[in-house]
Order: structure tokens, then sequence, then C-alpha cells
């Protein structure tokens, strides 16, 4: 059999790497990615699309040397996970839901939610998976005060000594809503999405959020910028990033914060 002596023999080869990270604004990425960006040679785009303090990087490589196309790949993805460390929710193409659900598949465990500010959209954003219903339980969408203290079991002392939009309401959420559905995980949200509703103590963005992986409870406060589709955004992201990284035995603890 003859070959063709118009079949290419030297087509290139492509190679896609991609990595998600959490954490950075559109300003603070540019800073820490140029160094990296004047590195890479010609045959290496780079496409950063960031919304929401998500940030999805891709490396897409064009060459004709498959496997050395291959090895460079690898090391610029590597490169770009040492750059941002703890900041690195997937070295692949998912979403931040996706990777929470991955991880409680893996480890056989359930989650639930109490959502006051978001309003159900961590638990929208989780049953977007399919096989979503194998760990995810259900949730509360508590957004009155009676909600939160009949359905939840919330101290109503609580609420009125803290305010609803504060830690100890945050973390009693989480510890009801997983008491209530009977499961390992949960997440609760409490916070002022807006454009009204802050005071000068508690501004519009301000969100605490509070994850429960068994026996443990953590909380943090989070003052979130842009409009209330931003910020209910913003803070289902790092809800669903506080429990990865609970999971993943690399949370770090927010410094003490006053809340009052």
């Amino acid at each position: 059999m003859s070959v063709n002596e118009n079949t290419p023999t030297d087509a290139p080869y492509r190679e896609t790497r991609h990595l998600v990270i959490y954490g950075y604004t559109r300003h603070e990425l540019a800073k820490v990615m140029r160094h990296f960006e004047s590195m890479l040679p010609e045959y290496v785009k780079i496409s950063i699309d960031s919304v929401n303090l998500v940030t999805r990087i891709t490396l897409t490589g064009v060459n004709s040397g498959v496997e050395l196309l291959r090895f460079k790949m690898n090391k610029y993805q590597q490169n770009l996970n040492d750059i941002f460390s703890q900041e690195v929710v997937a070295m692949a193409d998912k979403s931040v839901a996706q990777v929470l659900g991955e991880l409680l598949t893996e480890r056989e465990l359930t989650v639930s939610c109490a959502e006051s500010c978001t309003g159900g959209n961590i638990a929208h954003r989780i049953v977007q998976n399919p096989g979503s219903s194998v760990y995810f339980l259900g949730s509360v969408v508590s957004y009155s005060n009676d909600v939160k203290a009949n359905v939840l079991g919330v101290d109503r002392r609580d609420i009125d000594r803290d305010g609803a939009v504060s830690r100890s309401v945050a973390e009693s959420m989480a510890c009801g809503a997983a008491k209530l559905m009977r499961t390992d995980c949960a997440i609760a949200t409490t916070g002022i999405a807006g454009p009204g509703g802050g005071t000068r103590f508690k501004p519009v963005g301000t969100v605490w959020i509070a994850v429960k992986y068994l026996d443990t409870v953590v909380s943090e406060c989070l003052h979130f910028q842009g409009d209330r589709d931003a910020v209910i955004e913003c803070a289902t992201n790092h809800a669903m990033v506080m429990l990865i990284r609970l999971l993943r035995n690399c949370y770090e603890v927010q410094e003490d914060f006053n809340d009052e």
C-alpha cells in the first residue's frame, strides 16, 4: 500500500491543561500572572476567565513534537500549581460544585445547607451536578429569624444579642441543618446581600459563612464587593471552597474577628 504524498506526517499536536483557583480579583491576578505569562513560549497560549473570585486558567499548546509538548505542558501546569498553592481548587476544567461533589462521593459523606442571604443558591449549584442525590440531602432557606429559630433551632438569645448576621447564628444554622437532615457536613450563610440593609458595622456585602464536617465547625466573616447578585454568587463560591478545604485538611482558620 502506498502512502499519499500529500498525507501530512508532521501535523501539529494540541495539548490543553487547566487550573481552577479561588480568591483572586482580576487586578490581583494580573499582578501574580505577569511573570509567568512572560515566560511562556510562543506555541503556548493562555486564557484566563475570572468570575466571582473563581478563576479558570487554560493553557493550550500546539507543537509537532507530541511527547515534548506533553512534558512541557505538564511542567507549566505544575508551575501554576506551585504559584497558587492553597488557592487551587482543581487541576482540571471543573466547577467548584463538581469538585465538592467528587470529594463527598469519594468519602461517602452527605451534606445539607441552611441558607439565608444566598436564598438556596448553594443548593442550586450543588444539584446541577448529575448524581448529587447521593450526597446532597436537602436545604432550608431560613430567610426569617422565625425559621432560623423554629426549624433550625437557633437560639433566639443569640439572634437578639449578636444579630442574625453573626458567627453564633451562622454556626448554629450549620449545626441545625446537619442535625435536622442527619448529614455528615453542612453549609450555612447569613448576611446582607443589598442593596439596602447595611449598617456602619455590618455594611452591604457582609456575610457570615459556617461549614461543618463531623464534629468540626468553622466560620468566617467576609465582605464581598459588587451588586446583590455578585454578593450571592461570591458567598456561594466561598462557602463551597471552605468545605472543600476542610475536607482536604488544608483549611486555615480565619484570624479572630469581632463582629460586635
